[in-house]
């Protein structure tokens, strides 16, 4: 994937491939002037900016600077394109977009790196993210970042397509509109790909883009199918472990233990001596075994027996003693809003304890790359959430410049935040420079949970007090969790973070990352949020929904048993304290109704919890009761409101994902540790849900036409808690750790 275009449009990139019938590039006012559009184009293809190519035969091809990992980007962006234009939805493609601070996340980045871009000057925090090219795809952002840009890409290519056709008939661009791949005027019509190649030749008329009105024949808001199912569904979609290129070789590996692990020793007799082995690569930090078969590196590299030392303890203990030391120690103000203190002088306050472990990604695909080193280029294959970033790890690993580095992402088998994680970037470029032919490098399911980045453990002391009447006067969330906004910084932005924004990362202060998601959604009149940092010498990574996926638990735990305290039912004590959430009361008020909400009394083993993250509100219904020692959940029952819908099968599709990934959470996906390494070392020891597992889901999405707001990440928050309380309802017993049965 080639790097950013030169600073102006030259001759040599408006002609994209250097032939005849190739397409022009129409550079658009609304694009940063200094940036170039390096969106290549096959024969016959016509670019439209940085997002579109129409081809003669009439296909429209969307790049999508999202890495699809099932979240339906692939579908969703091409979409919001394929509406403005008024194309066929039967004729759209799409393909990965190229590297170009065009495509940058600042949205993202604001999420991930918010800490450490916070400390940069407002005007260059503004148009980092663009300068460094930063491509990401994290914090259900995609939409909510792209929709903008995608329709004005529509819009512009649908004013070239009706000018070109308007100039051929000498009648007016204006009287001009479009639908199903045609431009029509009047009793006219001409197909996009007829005129492709003319339009680009059209300029855009001054002032702002006319964007398409009115309901006929829209995209927008309908279920159009995904671009990306049938080629899974028949096999032929591309993944990294689908590569092949002539003469590769397959690689296991196999990485120390958790902490500064330096590898001792290997047996590497032992490893050659398995039939298909080609080649034994050891750094100070891995080992890998590179075969015929993936199946012999394996096998050589468990042969090989490697021997790593490292320094410090990590197990259940020290991590409980580490949180447990945070909590006793003084915190850091994430959030204060009236006076607390006050609020909870002379009066009894209520308190409780919540612990979560950690979590693993277990995504469906373990990690995968494939590189190829060739006359001083390496080429990768790999599924990534941060392009860019991947690219210079790899160059970083052996030593060349990021410009010889082409990264082809690939569509992901899930993630979940894992593949932010450019390991295996660094891992196969060595292995493929050091071996100079194409490896195609594969962890073990062992080795990904081995050497995962987990979802931190963490710890809440919640304290309240309540008025008269029910009403909280006072609240205190106090969250001791690493300092992970600073962890994450360090792993994505390569290390040297200092050198990376030209300034340092933040010491004793709070982190919001590790604390996103703990302001109560509630009018309470006074709040605090404090972090209170700690040190548990695990590897922090990104994980679903982020620190939601536990503050959300706090949250909502600790408000069912202030419910009980003040002896109201847990639906009406929410909604008293909601003031103006009109949303958030909505969703509340939906499932209640949906599921036939009984009070939450005992016995009726039902539970309620809501949440609000990335602009969207969601509140949950949960049935759930112990079966023979397990948490057995019966339904779920859910009321979302994400603003604008462009896709609602999509958006069914990531709520339904979501609430048994949190499901999953509830009941299983986490793992201790005994002497630097995780007891789980495969799905068998997660304890995730199974089809007999999973509950009755209903789903209503309420409409609305606020601006979109993310989806992917909503429902995990919400789940846990709603099923922790219903497990209250049915026993009468506070569960307050996750997994629940812990």
């Amino acid at each position: 994937m080639p790097g950013p275009s030169t600073p102006r449009i030259t001759r040599r990139n408006l002609l994209i491939g250097g032939g005849a019938g190739v397409g022009l590039i129409v550079a658009w006012g609304l694009w940063p002037r200094r940036y170039g559009v390096n969106l290549a184009a096959a024969e016959g293809e016509s670019v439209f900016g940085a997002y579109l190519k129409i081809g003669s035969d009439g296909q429209v091809t969307v790049a999508v600077p999202q890495a699809e990992h099932g979240q339906g980007v692939y579908t969703a962006l091409p979409q919001i394109v394929a509406d403005e234009l008024g194309a066929d939805w039967r004729t759209v493609a799409v393909e990965a977009a190229p590297i170009n601070p065009l495509y940058a996340n600042p949205l993202a980045a604001g999420i991930l790196f918010g800490d450490a871009l916070a400390l940069l000057p407002e005007a260059t925090r503004a148009t980092h993210a663009e300068r460094t090219a930063l491509m990401l795809t994290a914090g259900s952002t995609s939409v909510r970042r792209f929709e903008a840009p995608l329709r004005a890409a529509g819009a512009a290519a649908r004013v070239l397509l009706c000018k070109a056709a308007a100039r051929g008939w000498g009648g007016d661009w204006r009287s001009c509109g479009t639908a199903d791949g045609f431009v029509v005027m009047g009793e006219r019509r001409e197909r996009f790909g007829v005129l492709a190649e003319r339009a680009v030749r059209e300029s855009l008329p001054g002032g702002e883009l006319p964007l398409r009105t009115g309901d006929d024949k829209r995209l927008i808001g309908t279920p159009a199918p995904r671009l990306d199912a049938p080629a899974k569904v028949d096999g032929s979609a591309t993944f990294a472990g689908d590569v092949r290129r002539p003469g590769m070789v397959f690689a296991s590996i196999r990485q120390g233990p958790i902490g500064d692990a330096r590898l001792l020793s290997i047996d590497k007799a032992a490893a050659e001596a398995v039939p298909g082995v080609v080649s034994v690569v050891q750094t100070d930090r891995w080992v890998a075994a590179a075969a015929t078969t993936w199946w012999a590196a394996n096998r050589a590299v468990d042969a090989m027996a490697p021997r790593f030392e490292t320094h410090g303890l990590v197990d259940d203990r020290s991590i409980a003693s580490a949180l447990d030391a945070a909590l006793a120690g003084e915190g850091a103000r994430v959030h204060d809003a009236g006076d607390v203190d006050a609020a909870f002088a002379g009066g009894r306050t209520q308190t409780a304890t919540y612990r979560v472990r950690a979590a693993l990604h277990a995504a469906i695909e373990p990690t995968s790359a494939t590189a190829e080193w060739n006359d001083g280029t390496l080429t990768l294959w790999m599924p990534t959430q941060a392009p860019t970033l991947a690219r210079a790890a790899a160059a970083r690993a052996i030593g060349i410049d990021e410009d010889r580095v082409i990264l082809h992402p690939t569509i992901a088998g899930g993630s979940f935040g894992a593949n932010l994680d450019h390991r295996a970037a660094e891992q196969v470029a060595v292995l493929a420079r050091r071996l100079e032919r194409p490896v195609q490098l594969t962890w073990s399911r062992g080795e990904d949970c081995l050497a995962d980045r987990y979802r931190t453990p963490a710890a809440a002391r919640m304290t309240a007090r309540l008025g008269r009447g029910g009403s909280i006067l006072g609240w205190r969330s106090q969250i001791a969790a690493p300092r992970t906004g600073r962890d994450l910084a360090r792993l994505l932005l390569g290390g040297d973070v200092a050198a990376s924004l030209g300034m340092a990362l933040p010491g004793d202060r709070s982190d919001a990352l590790a604390t996103e998601g703990a302001v109560p959604a509630y009018g309470v009149p006074n709040v605090a949020v404090d972090h209170h940092p700690a040190d548990l010498g695990l590897p922090a990574g990104w994980w679903r929904s982020g620190a939601h996926s536990y503050t959300a638990f706090f949250t909502e735990c600790f408000l069912d048993e202030l419910a009980g305290f003040a002896g109201m039912e847990a639906h009406s004590f929410r909604i008293a304290m909601l003031g103006g959430d009109v949303a958030l009361a909505r969703c509340l008020s939906t499932v209640a109704t949906m599921g036939g909400w009984q009070g939450g009394v005992p016995g009726s083993a039902q539970g309620i919890a809501c949440h609000r993250m990335r602009g969207s509100a969601i509140a949950c219904m949960a049935e759930a009761r112990l079966d023979g020692g397990r948490v057995k959940v019966d339904r779920l029952v859910v009321a979302v409101d994400c603003g604008r819908i462009i896709n609602p099968d999509l958006v069914r599709q990531q709520v339904e994902g979501g609430l048994i990934f949190g499901m999953a959470q509830a009941v299983g996906a986490a793992t201790g540790f005994d002497a630097n390494l995780p007891g789980v070392r495969g799905f068998g020891g997660l304890d995730l849900p199974r089809l007999a597992d999973s509950p009755e889901i209903m789903i209503e999405l309420i409409e609305s036409d606020a601006d979109p707001g993310g989806v992917s990440e909503l429902a995990v928050p919400v789940v846990a808690p709603a099923i922790a309380n219903a497990l209250h309802a049915a026993t009468g017993r506070r569960y307050r750790t996750l997994p629940l049965l812990t």
